[in-house]
């Protein structure tokens, strides 16, 4: 009785946690109140036409630290207008999509919240690994454009 007791639990968590309630439509996820891409491929498009580098979102429903990301960083009015300088793009830890877990694998994320800077080439310019106050995040996004600028990584 204990053992199926436990197994229900486990598997009430694995259903709640895969049902947290995300923002996102067919194109775009939405954290905080910005706006991000879920396709890299359309992403590095538009970020070289628009030269532009992309800023890579790594998330899960369940991490608490991305929350804070979504209340604390996102929501300020400049790293909105910081993140205009770039393409963004969101990527769903949890997703099982082959395009997810090639990029997981390909920047080597391992778990949440991580970004990467990128260029249209996907070269990695800076890698912000955990959780950034506001003014630290905005230090890597200015260093990101600073290095995609340069052509040199920061």
């Amino acid at each position: 009785m204990t053992l199926a007791f436990f197994a229900m639990l486990l598997g009430i968590g694995y259903i709640s946690m895969h049902t947290a309630p995300t923002l996102t439509d067919a194109n775009y996820s939405y954290h905080g109140d910005t706006q991000w891409r879920t396709n890299f491929t359309e992403a590095r498009t538009v970020a070289a036409t628009e030269d532009r580098p992309i800023v890579v979102y790594f998330w899960t429903t369940w991490c608490t630290y991305c929350e804070d990301y979504n209340r604390d960083v996102y929501s300020d009015p400049a790293v909105q207008s910081d993140l205009d300088g770039f393409v963004k793009v969101a990527v769903n830890l949890d997703s099982d999509a082959p395009a997810a877990t090639r990029l997981q694998r390909r920047y080597d994320v391992n778990y949440p919240p991580q970004h990467v800077i990128v260029t249209p080439e996907g070269e990695v310019l800076v890698r912000i690994t955990g959780y950034a106050p506001t003014p630290d995040f905005r230090t890597y996004l200015a260093d990101g454009e600073r290095a995609y600028d340069t052509g040199e990584p920061a």
